[in-house]
């Protein structure tokens, strides 16, 4: 079964006198590996490369930001699948200390900094999350609610028209007891309704 994190963890080297500053963290998209790698930047305006390795389902990704190509974001990235984590960010800052590692001490030196964060890092199984709509007479908003609740889904959006659809998100080996629980005290007057995540 696939891990990810519970929170963010650190590691810093000095290797020859380049520091490496390296972070993994839960992350689940490339567009939010990007933010963080730009509030990277904002706060280590002289570091030389950035370099980071994004794995989480279709939105993996493995970026060398100026080391020579393969030395950096892929053996990262080899490190969080050795490890079979999905849904995590490992980010490297580097500060050049003047010696030029090479290409096997460039990818000792990156894959050694992931390494050490994930040793400090809380692994957690990765749970796959289930987005669920439906749509309710009013009378039935306060019980599908409450079983909502009561389940550990989490409310997205709620909307009131001719009925009122509620849009709820809850781990994936759930969603079809749930479903069928609702449809059971529901007795044929809730609507599912197709969610494209």
């Amino acid at each position: 079964m696939p891990l990810t994190l519970a929170a963010p963890a650190h590691s810093e080297l000095l290797i020859k006198k380049s520091r490496f500053i390296g972070c993994v963290q839960p992350m689940q998209d490339r567009a939010g590996a990007q933010a963080v790698v730009d509030a990277l930047w904002r706060e280590h305006p002289g570091a030389a490369h950035i370099c980071w390795a994004l794995l989480a389902g279709g939105h993996s990704a493995a970026v060398d930001d100026g080391e020579p190509g393969g030395t950096a974001g892929r053996p990262m990235l080899e490190v969080l699948r050795h490890q079979d984590l999905d849904g995590v960010l490992a980010t490297v800052v580097r500060y050049f200390g003047g010696v030029k590692l090479g290409a096997g001490g460039l990818v000792r030196a990156y894959t050694d900094t992931v390494a050490q964060a994930l040793l400090t890092a809380t692994k957690v199984p990765l749970q796959r999350l289930q987005t669920l709509q439906c749509e309710v007479p009013y009378a039935l908003e306060g019980l599908v609610r409450r079983e909502a609740a009561q389940a550990g889904a989490e409310l997205l959006a709620v909307q009131h028209g001719a009925q009122v659809t509620l849009r709820l998100r809850l781990p994936e080996a759930q969603a079809s007891a749930f479903v069928q629980h609702l449809n059971d005290l529901g007795q044929g007057r809730i609507g599912w309704q197709q969610v494209r995540d």
